[in-house]
């Protein structure tokens, strides 16, 4: 079954963008107004490393189903 790319783009960014900063938002604020204190330069290198993570393993994995079978 074959998607508009567009259309699953948008759908995706629509869903992730709020979860994602709420995510976010409770690791890096204070217990007082219910998060967890990491501060939002340690989220945001953590969050960075782990999109950068699956960026690499995406364009891996994608490569080599192009090669096809060994």
């Amino acid at each position: 079954m074959r998607t508009n790319p567009i259309l699953t783009f948008w759908l995706a960014y629509i869903v992730t963008r709020p979860l994602g900063a709420s995510f976010a938002d409770w690791l890096g604020v204070s217990p007082s107004r219910g998060g967890l204190d990491c501060g939002t330069g340690v989220v945001s290198l953590a969050l960075a490393v782990l999109i950068a993570v699956f960026v690499v393993r995406m364009t891996l994995v994608s490569r080599s189903s192009l090669r096809g079978p060994a």
